[in-house]
């Protein structure tokens, strides 16, 4: 199989989005009203009918163009420009990218943001005190 029809498999592009989806093939059997091992021959499949490409679509949230074109490299522009890459190798990428963690302190963003909230509230406190005041 050359690199062209590897990036034209419509069946492998609806199993990465519906793993990017956390989304199992059961679910998706069961919202498609068949069974998972239709499921399995869909993602198989290289090519998919139009009709049933965009009920898969439908179910992901996406648009039929938007599995057609869906390439892995743009993922990984995504998950790069937000995760730490310590990986040169792109196929250890496509399995480890889940564990990657974030290039912030996830805590101290919470933090951070409730500090602000609480900081608006005790604006608005303020000023509601200064109407009554008048």
């Amino acid at each position: 199989m050359g690199i062209a029809e590897a990036k034209n498999h419509i069946g492998r592009k609806i199993s990465r989005i519906r793993e990017l989806r956390g989304m199992k093939q059961e679910a998706l059997a069961i919202e498609l009203g068949v069974s998972q091992q239709s499921v399995s021959n869909i993602e198989k499949s290289e090519t998919i009918e139009a009709k049933l490409l965009a009920q898969v679509a439908t179910i992901l949230g996406v648009t039929p163009e938007a599995i057609e074109n869906f390439s892995e490299e743009a993922v990984f522009n995504i998950i790069n420009n937000t995760y730490h890459n310590t990986s040169s190798d792109n196929s250890t990428l496509i399995a480890s990218s889940l564990n990657y963690l974030p290039t912030f302190n996830t805590t101290d963003k919470i933090v951070e943001l409730y500090e602000r909230l609480l900081d608006a509230e005790k604006a608005k406190v303020e000023l509601l005190e200064k109407l009554l005041n008048k």
